[in-house]
């Protein structure tokens, strides 16, 4: 796929000493929905704030949609739109005529049959004559994502769109970002809710102190990084593992009440019937299975907790899947 964004060598050191990135190199593919995940402090806004020049890297390059940020900056962030975090808008506004100021500062013509439509899809157009300052904070966030379209960019930023506002309108903005992607316009979300990103995105990517741990398509991610367990109700609670079975991936829980096969999802082979074979012929019997697998949240938290070793990072426990 055609790159819309190119990171290389990125890094930022503030005047403090403390390194907010630490040679971050990322492609954003054009058209794509690519999450940003991290913790608190990982780098993340620093990263959208580079981009959107705001903030100055230390060293590295940016190209974004042909422009560099630096030697080209004012077409570079002509074709950026971008949501912050804080609600940062003139209270005594109104909805439509911060909208407009915003298309002008980008250098664009009027169109106010674009503008129309841009309050439309995000049900703000009966607010238009409001004043900012009347308005929930749904609705201010929602203006927000107007202001940030308002000029007709090409790559559209989300830090944090939906902290702080309920359910539903979250998942009023989960339908707009997936529009904007039929409309041609690549999005770069960051979030603290996993649930946005395995909604959402077509590729993550996993920042943490700084640096880039990992970026890989979702269901590649979900594939390689989950894990699936079948977890074995028994008749009669064991003491230890039986010998018979000691060379297969099973554990015993607590309360000896069940046994847990952890299996890999890749394999084409699971084991499952020769484990229930074996079982049988160890004499152990069991009144219950069911399976589980990783989530994305749980994926997420142990490369967070083991960044530099994601290969040993402990397995996560899975979530309830299906029972039989």
């Amino acid at each position: 796929m055609q790159p819309i964004i190119t990171i290389e060598g990125l890094t930022k050191t503030y005047a403090s000493g403390f390194q907010a990135l630490k040679g971050i190199d990322l492609t954003v593919n054009r058209g794509e929905i690519f999450a940003l995940l991290g913790p608190n402090g990982a780098g993340k806004t620093t990263l959208i704030s580079i981009i959107c020049g705001i903030v100055n890297a230390s060293s590295g390059t940016v190209v974004a949609d042909g422009h560099d940020i630096v030697r080209d900056y004012r077409a570079a962030r002509g074709k950026i739109g971008l949501v912050p975090q804080e609600l940062s808008t003139d209270a005594f506004e109104s909805v439509w005529d911060t909208v407009r100021f915003s298309r002008g500062l980008f250098g664009k013509a009027p169109d106010p049959a674009y503008l129309e439509k841009v309050l439309r899809d995000l049900s703000l157009w009966d607010k238009k004559d409001s004043k900012i300052m009347a308005l929930s904070g749904g609705m201010k966030r929602r203006v927000l994502i107007a202001k940030a379209l308002s000029h007709e960019p090409k790559i559209l930023f989300l830090d944090e769109p939906t902290a702080g506002v309920d359910v539903e309108l979250r998942h009023d903005m989960w339908q707009m970002v997936h529009g904007l992607r039929e409309d041609g316009v690549t999005i770069l979300l960051t979030t603290h809710y996993i649930e946005e990103a395995e909604q959402m995105a077509d590729r993550i990517g996993v920042i943490n102190k700084g640096e880039l741990v990992l970026v890989e398509e979702k269901a590649t991610l979900m594939r390689k990084l989950g894990k699936k367990q079948l977890t074995i109700s028994l008749q009669e609670p064991l003491e230890v593992v039986p010998a018979g079975l000691a060379d297969l991936p099973l554990e015993l829980s607590g309360d000896g009440a069940s046994l847990v096969y952890t299996f890999d999802v890749q394999s084409e082979e699971t084991g499952i019937a020769g484990l229930l074979r074996r079982l049988g012929e160890q004499g152990v019997d069991f009144k219950d299975l069911h399976t589980s697998e990783s989530s994305l949240e749980e994926i997420f938290v142990s490369l967070v907790r083991a960044p530099s070793a994601q290969d040993t990072a402990p397995t996560p426990a899975p979530k309830p899947e299906a029972t039989a």
